[in-house]
């Protein structure tokens, strides 16, 4: 089963009101015109792309330990994912994607990072629950993903939802007021820092498989 048709069954059955979410359809449909809007603002045909340099950052592991993309690129080109945070099963299920075909994608001498707005409590709960073996850094405020020109506020409706429905206060997860967040992308970095894949989905239901990475790694691999 592809990612993709995995996120689709999962979308299902949130969206019939099965369990464990038993959601009713008005909650749905504002989720719905939240997604809607957001794709027609065009956000994400202003997020980076193939060809663009990455921007500098500097960020903390979930021990602490500071991590800049200079460092990261010394030892080899990058993929870099960005994704919302641990209580998003997209998201999980994305992460678990990516830890399965980790071994593959270190052929290509490439190294693994994901970014999220979360605080370093939950990125460690991220790791643990996903049994994960690649990095997780902690964007607060959501500042590089908007760098990448993935950031986005969420609409007052859609706070509410999230508080008062789901009780994900993102406040508490992200640790500021901002109640902002990225969009789900991913991408190849070169080690000159130049953006060789860029993937970016306003839609979060939609997510690539790892193995559409491939390309751009054999590129890599070859010009090397």
């Amino acid at each position: 089963m592809s990612l993709q048709d995995k996120l689709d069954a999962m979308r299902q059955n949130f969206e019939s009101g099965g369990p464990p979410y038993n959601i009713p359809a008005p909650v749905t449909e504002t989720m719905h015109r939240a997604t809607a809007e957001l794709i027609a603002s065009g956000a994400a045909k202003r997020a980076l792309k193939a060809g663009d340099k990455a921007p500098a950052f500097t960020l903390k592991d979930p021990e602490g330990k500071a991590v800049s993309l200079a460092e990261l690129l010394a030892s080899g080109p990058l993929v870099l994912t960005f994704y919302r945070g641990v209580w998003c099963p997209y998201c999980n299920a994305d992460l678990q994607a990516l830890q399965a075909a980790l071994p593959e994608l270190e052929k290509y001498g490439v190294k693994l990072v994901a970014i999220s707005p979360q605080t370093a409590p939950n990125s460690r709960r991220s790791q643990r629950e996903n049994k994960l073996t690649f990095a997780i850094l902690s964007d607060p405020g959501n500042e590089v993903a908007a760098a990448f020109g993935l950031r986005f506020k969420l609409p007052d409706y859609l706070a509410d939802l999230y508080k008062n429905v789901f009780k994900n206060d993102l406040a508490v997860v992200n640790g500021d007021q901002s109640w902002t967040l990225p969009m789900p992308a991913r991408f190849v970095i070169a080690q000159d820092g130049t953006i060789l894949y860029a993937e970016v989905n306003p839609d979060y239901t939609r997510r690539p498989d790892p193995e559409e990475l491939v390309p751009a790694l054999q590129k890599l691999k070859a010009a090397a």
